[in-house]
């Protein structure tokens, strides 16, 4: 079988349902849409989450929390992310950019402590989680802050 012979089940599709073609078609004249009123206008119908007037769900429930236009957000890398390196290197952002550990340098980059490290690195970053840096210490590393 190839892919000009496939074709779907019988009973699987229907034909168009082609309105305002005369009145013997089933769906002449008014088109399936009654008579008068908003629904068989053009453009006729509601808005999304319109309830008649009624104020709306969206409305009537109260306005909760805030978003803080000056928050800053990390690019995360753990522990276990580090371990693949090898002994002794530098850790920059740009090397875990060029590794792709890391999508986007985003505000920073700040380590945390999931995962074991028993290598000796050298890892420059911008944050470090508590855990993190006395792992890396442990291991003979250095931790520098950006």
């Amino acid at each position: 079988m190839t892919l000009h012979e496939l074709k779907p089940n019988s009973g699987a599709t229907h034909s168009k349902k082609r309105v305002g073609r005369g009145t013997s078609s089933g769906t002449g004249k008014t088109s399936g849409r009654g008579q008068k009123g908003q629904n068989s206008r053009s453009g006729g119908g509601v808005r999304l989450g319109f309830e008649g007037g009624q104020t709306p769900l969206f409305k009537r429930l109260p306005k909760k929390g805030f978003t803080n236009p000056f928050r800053k957000e990390y690019a995360i890398v753990n522990l276990s992310d580090l371990s693949g390196y090898e002994d002794g290197m530098i850790i920059t952002p740009e090397v875990l950019l060029n590794d792709r550990v890391i999508r986007k340098q985003l505000s920073g980059v700040k380590i945390l402590g999931k995962g074991k490290l028993e290598i000796k690195l050298t890892v420059k970053a911008h944050k470090f989680s508590a855990s993190a840096k006395q792992a890396i210490e442990e291991a003979g590393g250095v931790v520098e802050v950006i």
